[in-house]
């Protein structure tokens, strides 16, 4: 099997089990409204209700970001050196955001997020740098 194969397998198993975690925590949010747990849903806990929201979401889109940068590299034979630190940068994003939002809400102080937030932009510039570098890895269409 070729790199280019080996990383649009990777990437493809990367955004499913991604899927499936995110989703299983979207359940496990669900289940914290259904038995209206205290220490997520009192007014208190708004903040951390919204930051464990945004780690589910963001998570779960990652991992559909990541079976469509499979497609685009086995469709379109996107290759080279952006491909390569696309993929990686890509990975790192989809651990980044959503742990951001995550360990933001722990440790919430006056309605604002934990500490842990601060991986969120590190998460966000790293996704920029992907998708620019997936964009740009892509071969100029023949006339």
């Amino acid at each position: 099997m070729s790199t280019a194969a080996k990383r649009t397998v990777f990437h493809l198993r990367f955004g499913w089990w991604s899927l499936l975690f995110f989703l299983t925590l979207g359940v496990a949010l669900e289940a914290m409204h259904g038995f209206k747990v205290g220490w997520y849903l009192d007014v208190d806990n708004e903040v951390r209700r919204l930051m464990f929201t945004l780690a589910h979401a963001h998570g779960a889109l990652l991992g559909l970001v990541h079976v469509g940068f499979a497609a685009t590299l086995h469709l379109a034979g996107a290759k080279g050196w952006a491909t390569i630190f696309a993929s990686r940068a890509l990975v790192l994003s989809s651990v980044l955001l959503p742990l951001g939002f995550f360990l933001g809400g722990f440790g919430i102080a006056g309605g604002d997020p934990g500490v842990g937030v601060i991986f969120v932009p590190i998460g966000a510039l790293t996704l920029f740098t992907a998708i620019a570098l997936t964009a740009w890895s892509l071969p100029k269409a023949s006339g």
